[in-house]
């Protein structure tokens, strides 16, 4: 197999990884409700090549990478679509955290300033 032809069948992978079945989960339904998991999929494919001068040499390089994070889910109920956005609960912890981190460093100006004045 050549060069062009690994660096096509890598990047007809990543096309395959990052379509619209990765993006929506099968449906399943419960009781009347039917559930459709949806995901934030982002991701990127390269490839390379090269060769030496006078056919000398060689080289390849191909590859990709996918992150995928839960987004939500649209919830079926007769004729009515809900959308329910899924909770991040690290992206809240983090944020509570830099909330706190930024309230002490506050704290600590103010009183420093009073400090100074008395």
């Amino acid at each position: 197999m050549d060069t062009k032809s690994d660096v096509r069948q890598t990047i007809e992978q990543a096309r395959d990884v990052m379509s619209v079945r990765r993006v929506f989960g099968d449906p399943y339904e419960k009781n009347g409700v039917t559930v459709i998991p949806a995901a934030r999929v982002q991701g990127g494919a390269g490839g390379g090549g090269g060769e030496g001068p006078a056919g000398e040499g060689g080289g390849i390089g191909a590859g990709f990478g996918v992150n995928a994070r839960p987004a939500g889910a649209f919830v079926i109920r007769g004729e009515d679509v809900d959308w329910r956005p899924a909770i991040d609960v690290n992206r809240l912890i983090l944020g509570g955290q830099l909330i706190a981190i930024a309230a002490l460093l506050l704290a600590r100006t103010v009183v420093r300033s009073r400090a100074g004045r008395g």
